[in-house]
């Protein structure tokens, strides 16, 4: 007898769970209440990342002489740069709904909410409803914008992410509140087209997931491209001024105030639960998200969640393969999945990326290990590029079993899955040395960086030995 799969999103995790399921066999549904694609491919990853390029443009024209090419004075046309953005993401979207027609998938417009553990009510937006019952369930609704508890958040000119990609102009002072991945992203955007930008944190780190080696030097290069960075300010609260708006806190130093022509809210993201009515159904869940097992089954045996409404890592390719463990296990199939090596890209200037243990981790946990670092100050292709700025970290047992990538340079996110492939694998130093990578490239940064866990680095200088002090 065919199995009835219900997917309850139709984002990165949702889609694939369906396209996943409708390969094995299963009858799908995909209840999906705003856009097929989610967050990611609307309002997040695929928009930021048209405008990333713009950003990048713009930066490499900003020393474009460097190159021995001359330009006149460069124009911004923000209707141009919205209308492209909005065509990369009609594409995309409308390339993943003809994929879900072509397996078979039946997509339905709607909020699903749970009547029982086996069935789900689907209310349109004209407000008619309907049940549809299943023999299994994912729910993959994904995450909102945090707001933080603080004054001042529901002014006119305070958005959050989603609001601020439909920016019809550049706003002259930009105020971003908040130290994590789409704070940072959207700090290096609007810089590049011609912001002032300060960012603001309540706490003394900010991208808390990176290697803090990495974010100490990557600190350094946004004094360089005039991104002002505040920490440990409290009591922040926005208010309204004769100019337009101000963010107002407290240091160790006094009271600050930060003008702005608008701020961004960019404090995290929260699973999105709500109406979900999941106590129908008997699902448990915590406020930060719904509580899963090893194949993102819940306390439910027919109910799974997956992505960012599980609370386990907000990355939207981690959702699309916990969909596809979820879809394989409904369908009792071994799934071979890696689900704790995922690697985490942020595409600043220059592009930040990261896989498996961090030193911080390290020297947390009490685990002993080696580490290296290769410029790419030393490297042919980032000098022939102009992006020479910054380095590759590899991290090992004292077994010289890779544990950890981190990158912060040119191309950091097409880098890093090597790094993963030899964390997934557990491949050693000399598994990478042993393999060729191709000259002149950005790769060989990583296996110069793998070899100097060995000291074979052949374009690094060798450790200074210490001198023994004689007595």
């Amino acid at each position: 007898m065919q199995k009835h799969i219900v997917v309850m999103g139709g984002g990165p995790g949702g889609y694939v769970a369906a396209i996943r399921g409708a390969q094995l066999g299963a009858k799908v549904t995909l209840i999906e209440r705003h856009k097929i694609g989610g967050t990611c491919l609307n309002y997040g990853c695929i928009p930021t990342k048209t405008l990333y390029k713009n950003a990048e443009l713009l930066n490499t024209l900003s020393h474009i002489e460097d190159f021995g090419i001359a330009v006149g004075s460069v124009q911004i046309d923000v209707a141009k740069i919205q209308s492209r953005k909005d065509e990369v993401v009609r594409q995309l979207v409308g390339g993943i709904e003809q994929l879900l027609e072509a397996n078979g998938i039946d997509v339905i417009e709607g909020t699903a909410s749970f009547v029982s553990e086996k069935t789900v009510k689907v209310t349109k937006e004209d407000g008619e409803s309907f049940e549809i019952t299943g023999d299994d369930y994912i729910i993959a609704t994904g995450s909102s914008s945090a707001v933080p508890p603080f004054a001042g958040t529901n002014l006119p000119g305070v958005v959050t992410s989603k609001e601020l990609l439909e920016f019809e102009s550049i706003p002259e002072k930009l105020v971003i509140i908040g130290g994590g991945v789409i704070s940072m992203e959207f700090a290096g955007i609007f810089s590049a087209m011609g912001s002032e930008v300060t960012v603001l944190l309540r706490s003394d780190r900010f991208l808390r997931e990176v290697d803090s080696e990495l974010t100490k030097r990557f600190g350094a290069t946004l004094k360089k491209k005039g991104i002002d960075l505040h920490k440990s300010i409290d009591n922040m609260e926005i208010i309204q001024t004769v100019d337009g708006l101000a963010v107002k806190g407290d240091t160790k130093k006094g009271e600050v105030l930060f003008p702005a022509n608008q701020v961004l809210l960019s404090t995290g993201r929260v699973p999105v639960i709500k109406g979900l009515n999941l106590e129908a159904a008997g699902v448990a869940y915590t406020k930060k998200g719904i509580t899963v097992g090893q194949h993102f089954e819940t306390n439910v045996p027919n109910i799974y969640a997956i992505g960012d409404v599980n609370g386990i890592i907000m990355l939207a390719h981690a959702a699309s393969h916990q969909g596809i463990a979820a879809v394989e296990a409904i369908m009792s199939i071994e799934h071979k999945g890696n689900h704790d090596v995922v690697p985490n890209c942020i595409f600043v200037f220059p592009e930040i990326a990261g896989v498996g243990i961090t030193e911080d981790e390290a020297i947390e946990k009490q685990i002993e290990i080696k580490k290296s670092k290769f410029m790419f100050g030393a490297n042919g292709k980032a000098l022939s590029i102009g992006e020479p700025e910054g380095f590759i970290k590899v991290i090992s047992d004292m077994n010289d079993v890779i544990l950890g990538v981190h990158i912060m340079g040119p191309h950091a996110s097409d880098l890093i899955h090597e790094g993963a492939l030899a964390i997934t694998k557990k491949l050693t130093v000399d598994d990478i040395a042993n393999t060729i990578h191709a000259h002149p490239t950005l790769g060989e940064a990583f296996a110069e960086a793998t070899l100097g866990l060995k000291g074979e680095a052949i374009h690094m200088a060798p450790p200074k030995v210490k001198k023994e002090t004689k007595r």
